[in-house]
This record gives C-alpha cells, sequence and structure tokens, in this order.
C-alpha cells in the first residue's frame, strides 16, 4: 500500500492540536540509517487505510519529500470516544531489518471438518492475531490456520501452526496458548410441560 506524508516543522502538544484541526495527523517515522522525523499526513486518508487489514500487516511505500521509503506501522494512538486518530508511529525496514510484529490469523475450511460436519461441535478461536519474527521482506499480511481436519474435542495451538518459511512464532515462553478448539454444542433444556388446572378444579373447595 502507498500513501504520502509530509514533513512536520512545528513539535509540541499545541502544534499537534492545531494540526489536527485542519484535518492532519501527526507522526513519527524512526529506524534504518537516517535520524528520526516527524510527519503529517492527512485523516482522512489515514482513517480509512487504518480500517484495512493489509496497513497493519504489511510493508508500506510512503512517499515523503519526492522520495519513497519502506516502513511498517509500529503504534496508532486513537482519541478514547471520537474517530480521531491522534499519532502514528512508522519504522523504516529494509531487506536486513528483522521484525517482531503482531499479524491476523485467518481461520478456513471449519465448516469441512468432521468436528463441525459430523459433530456439530462450535468452533472457538480466541486468538485472532499471533506474534512474528521475521525479515521485514518476508513480512506476512495474514497466517492461515486450516481447521479443516480438527475432531470433536480438539485444540490447536501456537506451536502447532503451520508457518511460511523464515517465519516464528513469537510465544514468551508459551507454546501451548490455545489459537482454536472444537466445542461441543450445550444440549438444548426442554422444559416438561405444564399440566393446565381445571378452572372447576381450582374453585373446589371455595364459598
Amino acid at each position: 500500500m502507498k500513501f504520502v506524508a509530509f514533513e512536520r516543522a512545528k513539535q509540541g502538544t499545541g502544534a499537534s492540536r492545531r494540526l489536527r484541526n485542519t484535518g492532519r495527523t501527526p507522526g513519527i517515522v524512526f529506524g534504518g540509517s537516517t535520524d528520526p522525523v516527524q510527519i503529517e499526513l492527512d485523516h482522512n486518508a489515514l482513517w480509512h487505510a487504518l480500517k484495512k487489514e493489509a496497513f497493519h500487516a504489511s510493508i508500506l511505500e510512503m512517499e515523503l519529500a519526492g522520495q519513497t521509503q519502506q516502513v511498517v506501522l509500529r503504534n496508532v494512538q486513537y482519541h478514547p470516544f471520537k474517530q480521531l486518530v491522534l499519532h502514528v508511529d512508522l519504522q523504516r525496514v529494509d531487506e536486513r531489518t528483522r521484525l517482531h510484529k503482531k499479524v491476523p490469523l485467518h481461520f478456513i475450511n471449519a465448516d469441512q471438518s468432521p468436528a463441525v460436519k459430523a459433530d456439530k461441535c462450535l468452533v472457538n478461536t480466541p486468538m485472532t492475531v499471533v506474534e512474528i519474527e521475521c525479515l521485514a521482506t518476508a513480512l506476512p499480511e495474514f497466517i492461515t490456520v486450516d481447521l479443516g481436519k480438527m475432531t470433536k474435542g480438539t485444540s490447536l495451538h501456537i506451536k502447532d501452526l503451520v508457518l511460511p518459511a523464515g517465519i516464528k512464532a513469537v510465544t514468551h515462553g508459551r507454546p501451548n496458548q490455545t489459537v482454536a478448539s472444537m466445542v461441543e454444542p450445550e444440549p438444548e433444556v426442554v422444559a416438561a410441560p405444564v399440566a393446565k388446572v381445571d378452572d372447576k378444579k381450582k374453585g373446589k373447595g371455595k364459598k
């Protein structure tokens, strides 16, 4: 994905607030052999870009001062209740840059699995992203998780993920974190019918 950024001359809280009032978002780009540069971006274009999954987990082409640089998104600060991006951090990358980055998980073939087709299990996916380590040039937009062979009561863990060459899952010492599991549906509880009391019997004994 490509986007345009502009160098930002003024810094500080007041300058950033005034910048946001003009429809711009302050940011910074750092990394590589060049010093960090304060930048600004068009807020509306950035807002729509941030809704795209690829903007969060792929190498981006940033045009700045007439030159194109490869960057990745490192951090986004949002306003707590307004639809407003307060600040973005971008990192320059090249073919030697090694990254730790969270990428989304795409689950496929769950409806074809024996657990779902034969046993009507429910698919539980407690993890929607996974942290990986790789060279920037090998950064995937997402990791595909094939659930097609899962059976009733089984679980898939981080250590079971099939990752592309050159990519390593970062588990922080917890390789058995559950990525997906097949859960049996709870049996339906059918309430027993309530016997209807005859009106004559209800009134029996009354004076």
